[in-house]
């Protein structure tokens, strides 16, 4: 096995990016932290999202330097039907994450418009959930070659607890796509 000096230096590329993206480009950017306590309540701060993102292209640098012997260092034919499989999956699984709340309301709701529900449950989370879940569980199910209840319970689990984190503690806070709704 040889080492892949593509991975070592994407690996240390993401993490230089990542640095600069925390340590300069957000702080120069922002005007409020994380989180900011305004009128008794805490709400989303404009760096939080930007931050988060941040802290995953970090930790990916970490696990590509961490897991850089390979044996090949080129792409095969196979890593770019992988990629091209993932990025249906999340196209498919984004446009159901736009649609199925408007089109749960028409069903469920069909006298109110979306954009007035957009923040209300359970409404808020018919897209989020059903794409969301989608794209955890399709993805999973690709990668192993099958459905499997695992797969299903990891995709609502992790739904779920993004939803318990970044939605239920902010009252300003709406669920992606319902800010471009």
């Amino acid at each position: 096995m040889q080492k892949s000096s593509t991975n070592l230096v994407l690996g240390l590329a993401c993490i230089v990016f990542a640095l600069v993206v925390a340590l300069v480009w957000i702080p120069l950017d922002t005007d409020t932290w994380l989180v900011e306590r305004s009128r008794g309540k805490y709400v989303v701060g404009d760096s939080l999202a930007p931050t988060l993102a941040a802290v995953f292209i970090l930790l990916a640098g970490l696990m590509l330097l961490i897991e850089r012997r390979s044996e090949e260092t080129r792409p095969s034919l196979e890593n770019l039907k992988f990629i091209a499989a993932m990025v249906v999956l999340g196209a498919a699984s984004i446009l159901v994450m736009r649609w199925a709340g408007p089109a749960a309301v028409g069903l469920f709701h069909g006298d109110q418009e979306y954009r007035l529900l957009r923040d209300t449950p359970p409404w808020k989370y018919v897209g989020f959930a059903l794409g969301g879940g989608l794209m955890v569980f399709s993805m999973i199910a690709f990668v192993e070659g099958k459905p499997s209840l695992r797969a299903g319970l990891i995709a609502l689990f992790a739904v779920a607890g993004i939803i318990m984190l970044y939605d239920l503690p902010f009252d300003d806070v709406l669920l992606p796509p319902n800010g471009d709704v």
